[in-house]
């Protein structure tokens, strides 16, 4: 096996969680990493030997993701069909590991993404800008209004969320 089959071998378990987070869905985020795989497999020409190759294949995970997703919109205008509806958490439960994963998935996908790079995958902003093809400046302002949104949705109090960082 080559050093970029072994090194991209290595990456799959990165790439599996990241997926999963993005599409709630074990099966969808399976095939997102395979197409994901297959893109970078054929395209390996054009990684660049000593740069981060994780960085590299979350950019073709996200810009996978992104193009099932307006292939879905297109989809879904053609046939007239309607979003699903998102369905609240019931007032006053408690605040769970669960909560919060329904609170990050009602997110707009905008914010939502920069939230599983920079918070769940703890990559700097840098590298979640770069995975993103944004500015550094757009990744924090998302994930500055995701944490008040998370905030508000969970009703957590700015000295409780200090705690639970800790």
């Amino acid at each position: 096996m080559s050093e970029f089959g072994r090194r991209l071998e290595e990456e799959i378990p990165h790439l599996r969680r990241y997926a999963r987070a993005l599409v709630h869905d074990p099966e969808r985020a399976e095939d997102l990493v395979q197409s994901s795989l297959l893109r970078a497999l054929t395209k390996k020409d054009l990684w660049q030997a000593g740069t981060n190759l994780r960085s590299w294949l979350f950019t073709i995970l996200h810009n996978q993701h992104v193009s099932e997703l307006r292939r879905l919109a297109r989809d879904r205008e053609r046939s007239g069909l309607l979003d699903g509806v998102l369905v609240p958490a019931p007032a006053g439960a408690a605040f769970s590991v669960f909560d919060l994963d329904r609170a990050v998935s009602e997110l707009p996908d905008e914010q939502r993404r920069v939230v599983l790079l920079a918070g769940v995958k703890e990559m700097s902003y840098k590298e979640a800008a770069a995975v993103l093809c944004v500015p550094v400046g757009t990744v924090r302002s998302r994930l500055a209004r995701a944490r008040e949104k998370l905030r508000k949705r969970l009703e957590i109090a700015e000295e409780d969320l200090l705690r639970l960082a800790a």
